[in-house]
């Protein structure tokens, strides 16, 4: 179970971290990852135990995906179709291929 201890401090971090980067001209989603990389057990071991942290983790993964789903215009992806399912549909295809023979 997750302390309301560290929900905050996942919260203050993000707080922090997200605009440093927006100011540097880096994206959110890398200052959320650079703020769970240093909260982390390889970081400052706020968080000890990472199984603890699944839950709040899936959900941070479900609002993620709300935010860019609101942030995505049709209109955008229209016009970058080629691209995103002519190049996105090629890298999983030969990601597939890849791991298949790995595998």
């Amino acid at each position: 179970m997750v302390s309301l201890t560290e929900v905050s401090i996942l919260l203050l971090a993000a707080v922090i971290v997200v605009p440093l980067f927006k100011r540097m001209r880096l994206g959110a989603v890398l200052g959320y990852l650079a703020a769970g990389v240093a909260l982390g057990p390889n970081g400052f071991s706020f968080i000890d135990d990472p199984e603890s942290m699944v839950q709040v983790s899936r959900f941070g993964v479900v609002l993620l995906l709300f935010v860019i789903g609101l942030e995505l215009k049709p209109q955008r992806l229209w016009v970058m179709r080629r691209q995103v399912f002519g190049l996105g549909g090629a890298q999983v295809l030969v990601t597939a291929i890849a791991l298949g023979a790995v595998w």
